[in-house]
């Protein structure tokens, strides 16, 4: 259920309703998401796409294993490469990159056999500069892409979601994020209540943005590094999550929407948290 946020004459909040699950227990960490089986070895995935490949190709922490391309797409990857590819990569027709990508993948020509990116921990993720953006059960792997790709513009430190209830890193969710999936580390935990506490223990103000409290404004947080926490399309944050944070808060929006795709939410969120610093 959605619930509405209180009428301003000058505005409204973007919000998002509650749910009562309880949180999965278990110590913060990173696991590798699971892959299934079929015709890349487990642990890997065809990434495609000519932004997601450069990045990937850019990315030291990165394993490619192998790299398809057309005669188009390997003369447009050398082109815009500033080194060498690090093999010579095979060629594929249109019926082969359906099969590996997608029916409607926009491959561009190019798909790249890669392993998952190495796990990094929260306590790591919290030295890198900049906002965090957390996810309590965004299951859509093309929402968290954006999300992504918003972080990446905005110099977000990490996007942290659930162990469970979170899409794997995939060749969709690499292309939604057009690269910044190798910009931005995906952080995985199992207990995003208790990782609520790590960060409040860190300085950081932990603020998610649903309906019944305020609106968001960035200038309020003075030195304090901003944690931004967004709830599922429809369910919003769960109850367990919303009493773990230091405040709710909503966007300011004019127009005559409540509320925003949770991609979106995030983009204007970063923008107001960082536009003061």
């Amino acid at each position: 259920m959605r619930t509405r946020p209180p009428r301003r004459p000058d505005a409204r909040i973007a919000s998002h309703s509650t749910d009562n699950r309880a949180e999965t227990a278990g110590r913060e960490s990173f696991r590798s998401p699971r892959r299934s089986g079929g015709t890349t070895p487990r642990g890997t995935y065809w990434l495609y796409g000519l932004h997601p490949a450069l990045a990937a190709l850019a990315n030291p922490e990165r394993r490619i294993r192998q790299i398809l391309t057309t005669e188009e797409g390997e003369a447009v990857l050398r082109q815009r490469l500033d080194a060498s590819l690090p093999m010579q990569p095979q060629r594929a027709d249109r019926a082969r990159f359906e099969a590996l990508c997608g029916r409607d993948a926009v491959h561009q020509g190019i798909a790249i056999l890669t392993d998952i990116l190495p796990p990094l921990a929260i306590e790591d993720a919290v030295e890198r500069p900049g906002p965090l953006l957390l996810l309590d059960q965004v299951t859509d792997p093309r929402n968290v892409g954006a999300i992504l790709r918003s972080a990446a513009a905005f110099g977000a430190a990490a996007v942290v979601m659930m162990d469970r209830n979170a899409p794997d890193e995939t060749g969709a969710l690499a292309k939604a994020a057009s690269g910044a999936l190798d910009v931005v580390p995906l952080v995985r935990v199992v207990n995003l209540a208790r990782t609520l506490d790590l960060l409040k223990e860190r300085n950081f103000w932990v603020v998610g943005l649903d309906a019944g409290g305020g609106v968001l404004d960035g200038g309020t947080f003075g030195q304090r590094r901003a944690a931004l926490v967004l709830g599922a399309e429809g369910d919003g944050l769960r109850r367990l999550t919303r009493e773990h944070c230091d405040e709710i808060a909503g966007l300011a929006m004019s127009g005559d929407m409540e509320s925003l795709n949770v991609s979106n939410a995030a983009a204007v969120a970063l923008y107001e948290v960082t536009r003061r610093r």
